[in-house]
């Protein structure tokens, strides 16, 4: 059928109807009633927002998932998050190679668009490298945090089961929890916080950085040097977790922060930090933030990830690309340089469409939410919060999901496949076929800016 599909419909498109009919095959799985607990009602609308934002690996929620979901709904979900969270053409990948069937031309190219490579060599290795990284580091971090937990949970079972979920949603970024209250009673506990930053920042960083490393630390290739992405995506990371960090110790040091201890103050401002990026997962609520640090945190979840993670946002390379082009064009020049490198022109064209796209998209979100709840008490705020949270595949809310109406959770959707397929997955999906041109008219320059 998707060597049929492809004959009519681009790669890119293919992509984002997979991802549409996995969202809906997992809502209707969701809405099953042994997906539910006794004594649960559960409409088809909150079953069809929950695997969105599952699939998307977001984790904005109009239900309490744990007091929800029996534990065949809870596989289900987290089904949907690892699904969702490594890419789907990485597990029809691996399905290829278990049957023993050399992978075609056109499941490649579904690879590459999925996992935003921009060639075909590797591909089949990059799958593999993907699935072994990912199910290393989901299991490492469900035997630590379910042997910690021990100190938390009366039984084996219950200990290791929240540990293994935790660990599954921290690293694909998915923002789900099944206690209940998110990471809020962990929130004096730096280990658990110490843990979950690292299982986020490894599944935010990039497959691509993961693999690389691998091969850095490894003793078979002593020579090995870091791609320029991977300089440019964990660099800009970094930098931009620190700024996260250290803004939101100023601003909330004699507000929210007032009267804690410094490591206190240091864990809360590190997670936030961390958590935004992505993550969804939170120590407090995000109500007793500051306005300004409500804007920080919109801003940090815009950016969110690097390309090629479990992440979404407009992505660390293209913020770096963009202030690399501004950095040039201040300097007087034509090129932009970086790590004894140069930025391809078409690299730097893609970036600024993606942020003017970007800019225009969730305006016209924020604009049609607030029309839709015309008659409510929603703040502004309230609504630019879900709504970049929704666009960076973050997770963290303000509380005002639930309380949404259909048509403004409906959008909150749209900003979430959008957020997981990528912009500009998205726009090739909706862009005509290209068209040669046979003509040109003459040339006239206009006043910008």
């Amino acid at each position: 059928m998707r060597l049929g599909m492809s004959r009519f419909l681009s790669p890119f498109k293919i992509i984002v109807i997979s991802y549409i009919v996995t969202m809906t095959l997992f809502s209707i799985l969701l809405f099953l009633p042994v997906s539910v607990q006794d004594g649960v009602e559960i409409a088809y609308t909150e079953a069809l927002f929950t695997s969105v934002s599952a699939v998307s690996v977001t984790g904005l929620s109009v239900i309490n998932v744990s007091e929800t979901f029996s534990w065949v709904g809870i596989v289900f979900l987290a089904l949907g998050i690892q699904l969702g969270g490594i890419g789907i053409m990485t597990l029809g990948t691996f399905v290829w190679m278990v049957l023993g069937r050399k992978i075609p031309l056109s499941q490649r190219m579904l690879i590459m668009v999925d996992q935003n490579q921009i060639s075909f060599s590797g591909l089949v290795k990059l799958m593999r490298g993907i699935l072994g990284v990912a199910v290393a580091i989901e299991l490492i971090g469900a035997m630590i945090l379910g042997t910690y937990y021990l100190n938390y949970f009366d039984t084996t079972w219950e200990a290791y089961y929240q540990g293994a979920f935790s660990a599954l949603s921290a690293f694909t970024n998915a923002g789900f929890d099944i206690t209940g209250q998110s990471l809020t009673p962990f929130a004096d506990d730096y280990f658990v916080q110490l843990v979950h930053i690292l299982l986020i920042i490894s599944g935010a960083v990039g497959f691509p950085v993961l693999l690389e490393l691998r091969e850095y630390f490894s003793p078979k290739n002593p020579n090995f040097r870091f791609s320029l992405f991977t300089k440019i995506a964990v660099s800009t990371y970094m930098i931009v977790l620190v700024i996260g960090v250290a803004f939101l110790w100023l601003l909330e040091m004699n507000n929210y922060y007032s009267g804690m201890p410094w490591h206190s103050q240091l864990f809360f401002s590190l997670f936030n930090s961390a958590t935004a990026r992505s993550g969804g997962l939170s120590t407090m609520d995000m109500n007793d933030l500051t306005l300004a640090s409500l804007l920080l945190m919109s801003g940090l979840m815009i950016i969110g990830a690097s390309p090629s993670s479990v992440g979404g946002g407009i992505r660390t390379t293209t913020l770096a690309v963009m202030f690399l082009t501004i950095r040039s064009f201040a300097q007087g020049r034509d090129d932009v340089k970086v790590f004894g490198r140069e930025i391809h022109p078409e690299d730097r064209q893609k970036a600024f469409i993606v942020l003017s796209v970007f800019a225009v998209g969730l305006f016209g979100a924020i604009m049609l939410i607030a029309a839709f709840e015309g008659g409510e008490t929603f703040r502004l705020m309230a609504i630019i919060f879900e709504a970049s949270s929704a666009f960076g595949t973050c997770g963290l809310s303000m509380g005002i999901t639930p309380d949404l109406s259909f048509p403004s959770q409906a959008v909150l959707m749209v900003l979430m496949i959008i957020g997981r397929v990528g912009l500009i997955a998205f726009l090739f999906s909706i862009r005509a076929r290209e068209k040669k041109t046979h003509f040109h008219y003459p040339t006239e320059r206009i006043i910008i800016g």
